[in-house]
């Protein structure tokens, strides 16, 4: 064993398909985060058949998108594009008056070069709203990338200076809720748990986080003395972050790495390489690695963390020694398989449709420092994997569980490998030390359920022997 845990990683690439969903799928959670915005789909039946299905389950709420259905007209160039566009972006502000709208463009608008990018400025200008055009279509290696693609398209309009403040009562009251949540009060005496702001360059962090999570990561660092100077994207599109070269910048997901590349190429920011806030030696990681980076001593991390441990030992007795198998679906697969290590989980193999190796350096060495601390073998990263190999190799390895698409789910449940969806872990709420919860709540569900089936099992047999 000491010989396979000397080794280092490895890196190994087949010729699969990408069995995951289609990128336009980010419209579900980034319509809910932009709550002043407006997603407009651009594609064929096929598309709105798979937003009907995908998010029907949301029609209650009022979504805020739509899907602009491409007929025989418009694939054969006999309709006016640019006239329907505008036609539905005007019905869009009638009804709703977003601040900005996104054409979400799919494989349909690529095969027919439909010129969405030459369109949506002479629209924005007719119409006096923003249009932010991001191409989310299934040439993407993993449906969580849509969100890459639109924020990195969001970037672009981003404010490269401090505007003047606005009188308007809306900002005014955010305004007073950041200094409520970030700042002590005039009269309060400082807590001993916080420390000093410390004077600092600018920290943006990207990703579409819920409010909530994203609050408690800007309030671990607040604990460091660091200020986060904004999100991308913000919970209002007239609310969006300063980027220019004195900016720093931080990612929460690894498949952002296109929206980290825009920063650092278009926008100059410095980007801070660190481990996701996934798990929480994933969130200890990050935190020390910004700190590190803006010359902070971080302080009390290590007592935090343990906290959370001892927190997480009900779950942690469940998946001690258990073995996973991650098939690969939505770019979370390091992060997860590197947490469940620090776990006590036995990774036999981590499955990833594709690998940003640059952007998910710090990432990938924190993996192999666990794995060494934790004495365990580390295990094979296949890009692109072939699902028939992986089905061969999980029949021979008979992990205890199986972290794999939707589609694969019932197939391998029938063989008697037990499963769970990684499109649950997207949805879920991940982040942050307190989250660790939740990561463990979604692994072990399976796990207990096979724990009630035994005991069932069990029950009746000793039943039928009487």
């Amino acid at each position: 064993m000491s010989t396979a845990i000397s080794e280092p990683l490895t890196f190994e690439c087949e010729t699969g398909n990408y069995h995951t969903f289609c990128p336009i799928s980010c419209v579900a959670w980034l319509y809910q985060k932009i709550e002043d915005s407006f997603f407009l789909v651009v594609g064929t039946k096929t598309c709105g058949y798979f937003l009907q299905n995908a998010l029907g389950v949301m029609i209650f709420a009022e979504p805020r998108y739509a899907m602009a259905e491409l007929e025989e007209g418009d694939i054969s160039a006999q309709l006016n594009d640019y006239k329907e566009l505008k036609r539905l972006c005007l019905q869009i502000k009638q009804d709703r008056n977003p601040s900005v709208i996104v054409w979400i463009g799919t494989c349909t608008t690529e095969i027919i070069k439909m010129d969405l990018e030459g369109m949506a400025p002479r629209l924005e200008s007719e119409i006096g709203i923003p249009i932010v055009v991001a191409r989310a279509n299934g040439l993407d290696y993993a449906f969580t990338q849509g969100e890459d693609t639109v924020l990195a398209a969001m970037a672009h309009r981003c404010p490269t200076k401090q505007l003047p403040a606005s009188n308007d009562d809306d900002q005014v009251n955010r305004h007073s809720l950041l200094q409520t949540i970030f700042k002590l009060g005039p009269n309060k005496p400082a807590s001993s748990s916080k420390r000093a702001t410390v004077d600092h360059p600018p920290l943006v962090l990207f990703g579409s986080l819920p409010s909530s999570v994203a609050t408690q990561l800007s309030l671990e660092l607040k604990k460091q003395g660091i200020t986060v100077s904004g999100w991308l994207p913000a919970q209002r599109y007239t609310d969006l972050p300063v980027l220019n070269e004195g900016v720093y910048v931080c990612g929460v997901n690894p498949f952002l790495s296109r929206t980290a590349t825009t920063l650092m190429r278009r926008r100059k920011c410095k980007l801070i390489g660190a481990p996701f806030p996934i798990g929480a030696d994933g969130t200890r990681a990050w935190v020390e690695k910004i700190c590190s980076v803006l010359g902070v001593v971080p302080q009390g991390l290590e007592e935090r963390e343990g906290l959370i441990w001892k927190g997480l030992e009900e779950y942690l007795a469940l998946v001690r020694g258990k073995s996973v198998f991650f098939m690969g679906d939505n770019l979370l697969e390091v992060s997860l398989a590197r947490f469940l290590i620090r776990c006590g989980m036995i990774v036999y193999e981590i499955g990833i449709p594709y690998m940003d190796r640059r952007f998910q350096a710090a990432e990938l060495a924190l993996l192999e420092r666990t794995c060494h601390e934790m004495d365990v073998p580390i295990p094979r990263i296949v890009e692109k994997p072939d699902n028939y190999h992986q089905v061969q190799r999980i029949r021979e390895l008979q992990p205890d569980l199986a972290i794999t698409g939707m589609a694969h789910a019932n197939p391998l449940e029938a063989r008697g490998i037990s499963t769970k969806w990684s499109v649950e872990f997207t949805f879920a709420q991940i982040h942050g030390f307190t989250n660790s919860r939740d990561i463990l709540e979604l692994v072990t569900r399976p796990l207990r359920r096979n724990q009630s089936l035994q005991g069932l099992g069990w029950t009746s047999l000793v039943k039928s022997n009487l």
